[in-house]
Formats: C-alpha cells, sequence, structure tokens
C-alpha cells in the first residue's frame, strides 16, 4: 500500500464559547481553512479528488458539510464531498478516512479536515411535525441532549453527560481534585508559553470576521488560554456535582474552530510539487463502557501497538485530548506511565483544557499543532489519542520530517 503524506495542516484560531467567531456558522470556518490549505499548499484545486470533513453537530443548514464546504471555498464543481462523524474522535477519523482512501489507490489528494462551531448549535424539537393532542412541547439544547443521548438507555441506563463519565474515572482511578486541577494549570501555562513563544504562528490562519457595524475584525490567537491559571485559582472553583472532582477550570472547553490539511500519497508528492510535513504509520479504534467513555485511548493504544509493534519509548510526541484533566490522568494510568516520564512529551502546547476542544474540528487541531511542533524538535513519531462520548477511543501514529 501507498503511504499517506499529510501536506500543508492549518487550522483557525479557537474561539470561546459565544467568543469572536460566534458570527461564523460552521460552513464558514470550514471553507476559510480549506482555501487556506489550498493556497499554502499550491495544489491546483482540481486535482482534489474528495473533501472529507467531521462535524459532531451537524444539522441542515449546511447538510453533508464535506460537500458543502468544497462548493462555498470555490472549489471545482467536480470536487465531491462527504461528512464524518465518530463525536470527538471525528476530525482524527476524517484525515484516517482519507488515508485509507488515498492507501488504497481510490484517490491520490484529498483533502481532509474537521469544523465545530459550538456557539451556533441549536435547539430543536422532535414533536413539531406532527403536533400533539394536548402538553407541553420540548425544545431540546443539541449540544446538552448529544451528551445525554451519546449511547442507548435501554442497554446502559441514564447517563447525565460526560461529566458523569469522568467522575466515574475520578473514583475508579482514585484521581483527586488536587492533581486534577495541577494538571489543568499545567494545560493553561504551556499553552500559553507556546503562544508567547509564537508556536503557533504557522498553523493558525487569520481570520476575518464580519460585523453589525463597520470593517470585519481579524482574530489570528486561540482565545481560551488564560496565562494566570494556577493550581490555587482553580481550586476556587465549584465542583459541577456535589463532593465531585469536575470543574469548569479542570474540564476542556466548548469552542468554534476548523482544521484541515492534504492527505496525499507519497507516489505524487514530486509530481505535484507537495511538501510532506508527515505520514499516517498506523491508527486504532475501539469501543468501551458508555459511561467510563475518557478511558477509551487505553485500548486504543494497546490495539494500536498490536498492529505496529511500537510502544512509548518510541514517541516523540504524545496527544491526550484532555477532555478532562481526570481523564487524562486516568488515561496515564491504564497505559502505566506516570506523568513524571512523559512530561516533556505529553501536550507540551497544551490541548481541550486551554486551547480548547471544538469537538468535530479537535482532531485536525491537534494533528496540526502536533507535527508542526515534531518540524521543530527535527522529526520523529508522535502519538495522538481521543476519547469518545458513547463510549469510544481512536489512536493514531504520525511520523513527521523535519
Amino acid at each position: 500500500m501507498r503511504r499517506a503524506a499529510i501536506v500543508a495542516p492549518l487550522r483557525t484560531p479557537v474561539g470561546t464559547f459565544g467568543g469572536s467567531l460566534r458570527p461564523l456558522r460552521a460552513e464558514d470556518l470550514a471553507a476559510q481553512v480549506t482555501r487556506a490549505v489550498v493556497e499554502a499548499s499550491g495544489v491546483d484545486p482540481a486535482l482534489i479528488e474528495d473533501v472529507v470533513f467531521a462535524q459532531s453537530y451537524a444539522n441542515s443548514e449546511a447538510p453533508c458539510i464535506g460537500r458543502w464546504v468544497a462548493l462555498h471555498a470555490d472549489l471545482p464543481i467536480t470536487v465531491p464531498g462527504l461528512q464524518i462523524d465518530r463525536r470527538c474522535g471525528g476530525g482524527l477519523q476524517a484525515v484516517v478516512t482519507a488515508a485509507m482512501t488515498v492507501q488504497t489507490g481510490a484517490a491520490d489528494v484529498v483533502l481532509a479536515g474537521g469544523v465545530e462551531s459550538m456557539s451556533n448549535i441549536e435547539h430543536y424539537t422532535t414533536t413539531a411535525r406532527w403536533g400533539s393532542r394536548a402538553g407541553n412541547q420540548t425544545l431540546y439544547d443539541r449540544l446538552d441532549r448529544g451528551r445525554e443521548m451519546s449511547q442507548p438507555a435501554w442497554r446502559f441506563g441514564a447517563i447525565s453527560g460526560m461529566i458523569e463519565t469522568a467522575e466515574n474515572l475520578a473514583r475508579d482511578f482514585g484521581i483527586g481534585r488536587d492533581a486534577a486541577d495541577a494538571f489543568a494549570a499545567r494545560s493553561h501555562q504551556r499553552a500559553a508559553a507556546a503562544q508567547q513563544a509564537g508556536a503557533f504562528a504557522d498553523e493558525i490562519i487569520t481570520v476575518p470576521v464580519p460585523q453589525r457595524r463597520g470593517e470585519p475584525v481579524t482574530v489570528d490567537r486561540d482565545e481560551g488560554v488564560r496565562p494566570d491559571t494556577t493550581p490555587e485559582t482553580l481550586a476556587r472553583l465549584r465542583t459541577v456535582v456535589p463532593d465531585g472532582t469536575v470543574t469548569a477550570g479542570n474540564s476542556s472547553q466548548q469552542n468554534d474552530a476548523a482544521a484541515a490539511c492534504l492527505v496525499v500519497a507519497e507516489d505524487r508528492l514530486d509530481d505535484l510539487g507537495l511538501e510532506p510535513i508527515g505520514y499516517l504509520e498506523g491508527w486504532a479504534a475501539v469501543g468501551c463502557e458508555p459511561s467510563r467513555m475518557g478511558i477509551g485511548p487505553v485500548g486504543a493504544v494497546d490495539k494500536l501497538f498490536a498492529k505496529t509493534g511500537l510502544g512509548f519509548d518510541d514517541l516523540d510526541l504524545i496527544e491526550i485530548n484532555e477532555a478532562f484533566a481526570v481523564q487524562v490522568l486516568a488515561v496515564l494510568s491504564g497505559w502505566g506511565v506516570k506523568l513524571d516520564d512523559v512530561e516533556d512529551r505529553l501536550n507540551v502546547n497544551g490541548s481541550g483544557i486551554s486551547l480548547g476542544h471544538p469537538i468535530g474540528a479537535t482532531g485536525v487541531r491537534i494533528l496540526t499543532t502536533m507535527l508542526h511542533e515534531l518540524r521543530r524538535r527535527g522529526g520523529g513519531l508522535a502519538l495522538e489519542t481521543m476519547c469518545i462520548g458513547g463510549g469510544q477511543g481512536i489512536a493514531a501514529v504520525f511520523r513527521g520530517v523535519s
């Protein structure tokens, strides 16, 4: 099989919930980063054979968002597109799906990406079409409802949402509030240091945001990073559930962002004049108990290492998506890895707690940041892992080039 190369990974800044990117819908964010990837790579748009985009909170305003974005970004009419949803793992799955398309020879060049505008996720009803004979009609918040309905209640019972799954891991692995707050502060401090050092300059595009009055405002920095965060400031926050561990400060954020890259057959790179930043080496996905969805990366990495023969000693960077601080610590414990032993390789520029977690975009956002960091370090192997609502885990290894 041909190797799948990653070319020109880029991302928008990550906007806070209701923040500066709120005026842009998901399809607008995705189209902006798509245009930027095409421009940065120099690829002839007519050579793109498919557009694979992940979105976890899709709707009928932009159905089949891969195709919608291809049209919105002014790609040739002949370029098709599709939509992927593996919830939190959707962005990484989009890249993997594009890679499989390339590896099998079905295409030479595919654009892969992920997007979420959590600020614009709508409310909906399931009873309005045919009406109701009496009583009220419920208007659901799709954002909350998607978490509550991530598994069939008849089989697993009611799970109130992702916070419950994190608290379950905290109890299972004996993780306390202090440890969770310390890890969350670490995330913000690392993201702030990377931001100040200009580490994200090569991966973030500048996004113009229309205003109701006046000229568009440009956004070029991640909005959720709080440089002054410390364990002491986080300790002042209330836990979400009484006597729990999870707070707003040691959980991932709700965000708006898009990220994308080209996935190209290695044997076509020279012909097309494209320069790779990395290659997909292997991937795996598994299911796990929905009430403990955060532990998904443990099984996924076990499966991935069994397939590839790799181990943690082979890795130069390790990424865990930081749905919750306790989730990261539980995964490390499940791997039998101590935080001190991977301190200089794990989430070195922050992640979901600090940079944010725009669900469908996160997998490609992590990939983008990770491969740019590998290039600064002269190449090597990087592991990307994600837990997934509903009880899944996904992991992939990429080889970076200098």
